[in-house]
């Protein structure tokens, strides 16, 4: 049996881990690493600290699904559907532009279900809290370090976290790769901004008629979602939560600024589009320095494989496109890569 380890439990490592279970069955043992207490990634939900709240989708909204897409991912979409965890968004998007064949989907239980249902449908072991830090080359295998506890060996390797962070890894993932595999890694480019998530009381009842709207005038602001109503998801007891999203460019001027510094300003100018918004009860801001990828690697379909024996792969929305279905693009190359190496 091969020891195969997923590094990064978001949405490409979690469709790596169902189609690799599916496929090899018994002939692998997949574990899957995050260093978040939490699995994701870009698709988590975040849970308010009073549990009368409703939760918040922190990272990706909804999913867009072309006409193309939507039948060479047939099957995809169609487990998804079947299981519930996809359904036709139908709540008001203002600003939201549709284009002729698309179809746009939402997450009645949150974002960050699509990757749950992929890692219990694998089979394979989560860890979370484990930051893997280097790689290195041990005959036909590979040592993982991570920043605290043992290193492990593993026959086989895909690293799904954003491409700045595979390049950081120490060992001989550097030395491996080659001049014009550093130089598309190098290449690409991902936006940044800053989202936060604010929970209101049981009582509160939004003014406003939409599910979620894209803001044009404003420079911070970009998008704003009453994260319930765009689910079809009030429930009684239940406070709604409000997520907004900052526009690139005040993400990157602001990066390196504590989000702690950073939320009043995004307040201010949330008081200044929505004046009578009541007062939440509790705020989360998270900053995400790799929001989406707009310059992917270049030549690239769905991966990069830096060594075939032992196969070490890297993957994600950065060798396709950022969405849900580069994803699951990148996801279904690297099975044909393993398939073929394993």
């Amino acid at each position: 049996m091969s020891r195969v380890l997923i590094v990064g439990a978001g949405l490409t490592g979690s469709v790596c881990a169902c189609l690799l279970g599916r496929e090899l069955q018994s002939r692998v043992h997949i574990e899957v690493w995050d260093k978040a207490r939490g699995a994701g990634g870009r698709m988590s939900t975040s849970r308010p600290p009073d549990p009368s709240s409703h939760s918040a989708d922190l990272g990706a909204q909804y999913i867009t699904a072309t006409s193309a897409y939507a039948q060479s991912h047939h099957s995809v979409y169609s487990e998804l559907l079947s299981a519930g965890v996809l359904q036709p968004l139908t709540s008001p998007v203002e600003g939201l532009k549709h284009r002729d064949g698309n179809t746009d989907y939402m997450t009645p239980l949150g974002i960050g279900s699509l990757v749950k249902h992929f890692l219990s449908e694998s089979g394979a072991d989560l860890f979370l809290e484990r930051h893997v830090t280097g790689l290195y080359r041990r005959g036909a295998s590979w040592e993982v370090q991570r920043k605290t506890g043992d290193s492990q060996m593993f026959d086989a390797v895909v690293l799904t976290m954003p491409v700045p962070q595979i390049l950081q890894l120490q060992g001989d993932v550097g030395h491996m790769l080659s001049v014009p595999q550093k130089q598309q890694l190098d290449g690409v480019v991902y936006s940044s901004r800053f989202a936060l998530a604010l929970f209101f009381p049981p009582d509160v009842v939004f003014s406003f008629p939409w599910s979620a709207r894209y803001v044009s005038d404003n420079r911070c602001i970009r998008y704003i979602a009453a994260d319930a109503r765009k689910r079809n998801a009030d429930a009684p007891g239940r406070g709604p939560s409000l997520v907004v999203h900052t526009s690139v460019p005040f993400g990157v001027e602001h990066l390196e600024q504590d989000k702690e510094d950073v939320q009043p300003i995004i307040l201010q100018e949330l008081n200044k589009l929505l004046p009578d918004l009541p007062q939440p009860i509790s705020i989360k801001c998270h900053k995400w320095r790799y929001s989406q990828v707009l310059t992917s690697v270049p030549d690239c379909p769905g991966h990069m494989t830096v060594l075939d024996s032992p196969p070490l792969v890297c993957a994600g929305d950065a060798f396709v496109h950022s969405n849900f279905d580069g994803c699951v693009e990148s996801a279904l190359s690297v099975l044909r890569v393993l398939k073929d190496s394993l």
